[in-house]
């Protein structure tokens, strides 16, 4: 079970701010995992490379956890907050006139 300290040290490792689109935790991720990926490193940085490269797959690993068991809420005052009303009549507004 992750905590919110075990997050926080992944997403700093990630050099993430407090939020981010899944589109840039996958960004991020790949972006350091290149950049100390193991045989790309020089010999003599190769032992730091795969103890960066460690840490970043691990903290890949919590935020996606994290991320695909989060629990999405779909009422109708909750997707309001996050999309703003005209956003969810414009929605609502096309769904029923491609429907109909």
């Amino acid at each position: 079970m992750m905590c919110f300290e075990d997050i926080d040290r992944a997403r700093k490792t990630l050099d993430l701010g407090e939020k981010a689109t899944l589109a840039e935790i996958k960004e991020a991720y790949r972006k350091l995992s290149l950049k100390y990926h193991p045989d790309k490193c020089a010999d003599r940085e190769r032992r730091e490379c795969e103890e960066m490269f460690k840490k970043i797959n691990e903290a890949n690993q919590i935020l996606m956890s994290y991320c695909t068991s989060y629990r999405y809420s779909f009422a109708e005052e909750d997707v309001k907050k996050v999309t703003g009303e005209a956003f969810v009549e414009e929605h609502k507004r096309r769904f029923y006139e491609d429907f109909i």
